[in-house]
């Protein structure tokens, strides 16, 4: 398919749409091709949220390049080991450079500016077709909740599949402004950029890590979807009470897109409180894509299924659960990843055996609507199995953001230290008188400890790691 015309895109100085988008992303093509990037080459893409870097990513998509998008925050040893793992030939982007990589293979954002600039009257035709046919069309780290993180390989078919359901489940439309506060080199705020490309919208760009500037932004834009981790919602709250002004130019809003982690109660309560509309909570994975997501006509948990995608959720033995009983969720989708990425680069294909286990624990409403409570990841204490990441959803009723950190004892089987996110700093007595009744006698802390917000990581989740060693419990 070739595009004859093309999204919009902004940011604080600069729109770029129709024929001039469309030229931009050919003269960085252009600039590519000319230093030797090929069909098929692997492509690491290392930079922050900018217009050029939308550019970039859209110039090695029409040049059909294996993309490896890598956050710009990832440290230079990790970045080595990713160019190692997935064979990458090229690197875009400032900062280290991996030894693998020769200099000569190293391009600068500034340079493709440059040759955007310089190209800007050319001729342009952008055709993406050839990368929505690709096998290995991106390569994606996962969360590395369960372990170190795995190279994962999607599909230009499954990408395109995913997209166009999200788009249908969600109705954007050509009338849409996006203003995603994410970064765009991981799977949530990649899957916005893609929305934002065919469904053939707005697309704001903002410094979401100024958050103040960005939601002052998305308001000035006329934002009608915002997407963030429920951690950037906390502090937008913040910004909006500070600032009437923004709150009114947000009330154009009417998707609040949420994930990336699981949403807190007090956060839902809050925002609906504050501005009138829900947090739209949803549900996917890097392996998957999305999967559910709640909508502004039906605004529940994680919402319904994807069309097309199929959900359930099972007991240990294998046997369906009922509706309200948690299990495994299981997940049946055309966007499921190609293959794992070898130690050596080669593709490891995965089986596709009807059902892919998330490890995740939920449950489904009997409306068919998903809730997620967490990774299935079980302790044995007291003679009882637990989960900590549905003993958070619990917690979190005392009005406050908890987890849940699990530690081996040989005498109970497991101690339970829970760590609520107080900005008041409350006294850990006062939070365990608060948290006690909601939770069973043989749920109930070891320990409390206070701290005034979670420590995260570069994709917004709690960096459990850190809160382990901040309240002493390995």
């Amino acid at each position: 398919m070739t595009w004859t015309a093309s999204p919009r895109m902004r940011d604080a100085e600069t729109a770029l749409h129709g024929d001039a988008l469309l030229r931009r992303v050919a003269g960085a093509s252009r600039a590519l091709r000319g230093r030797g990037v090929r069909s098929g080459d692997r492509v690491l893409v290392r930079g922050d949220n900018s217009l050029d870097y939308v550019v970039t990513l859209l110039a090695l998509v029409h040049l059909d390049t294996s993309l490896v998008p890598v956050d710009h925050r990832t440290s230079p040893a990790d970045v080595s080991a990713m160019a190692a793992r997935c064979d990458a030939r090229w690197l875009v982007g400032d900062g280290t450079r991996p030894d693998r990589i020769p200099a000569e293979r190293v391009l600068a954002p500034q340079v493709l500016a440059a040759a955007q600039a310089e190209d800007a009257s050319a001729a342009a035709d952008i055709d993406l077709e050839p990368w929505f046919r690709r096998r290995d069309a991106l390569v994606l780290s996962s969360s590395g909740t369960t372990g170190r993180p795995k190279g994962i390989v999607k599909s230009g078919p499954a990408v395109r599949d995913n997209t166009l359901r999200t788009i249908e489940a969600m109705g954007y439309r050509p009338d849409d402004v996006l203003a995603p506060l994410l970064p765009f080199s991981h799977q949530y705020g990649l899957s916005v950029v893609l929305v934002w490309w065919l469904a053939r919208c707005t697309l704001l760009i903002t410094p979401y890590q100024r958050l103040d500037l960005a939601v002052g932004q998305a308001a000035a834009g006329g934002a009608t979807a915002v997407d963030a981790a429920p951690s950037t919602y906390h502090t937008l709250l913040q910004v909006v009470r500070r600032r009437p002004d923004v709150r009114a130019g947000l009330a154009g809003v009417r998707i609040w897109g949420v994930g990336g982690a699981p949403l807190p109660r007090p956060l839902a309560d809050t925002f609906r409180e504050t501005m009138g509309r829900p947090l739209l909570d949803g549900y996917g994975l890097t392996e998957l894509g999305n999967v559910a997501l709640a909508t502004p006509e039906f605004p529940v948990g994680c919402g319904r299924a994807l069309p097309g995608v199929g959900l359930r959720v099972v007991r240990p033995d294998g046997t369906l659960a009922r509706p309200g009983e948690p299990g495994e969720i299981e997940v049946r989708s055309p966007g499921l990843m190609e293959c794992y990425l070898a130690a050596d680069g080669a593709l490891d294909p995965v089986v596709d055996t009807g059902w892919y286990p998330t490890a995740d624990l939920g449950h489904l409403d009997a409306e068919g609507n998903l809730h997620v409570h967490g990774r299935n990841r079980a302790v044995h204490r007291l003679g009882f199995t637990l989960y900590p990441e549905s003993l958070e959803r619990k917690a979190e009723l005392c009005g406050r953001p908890v987890k849940v950190v699990a530690a081996q004892d040989v005498r109970r089987g497991a101690s339970l230290h829970f760590v609520v996110a107080d900005p008041d700093g409350g006294e850990p007595r006062d939070w365990r008188r608060r948290l006690a009744p909601h939770l069973a006698d043989y749920e109930q802390p070891n320990s409390v400890h206070v701290i005034r917000e979670f420590p995260l990581g570069t994709n917004g989740k709690v960096d459990t790691a850190a809160l382990g060693a901040l309240i002493g419990v390995g």
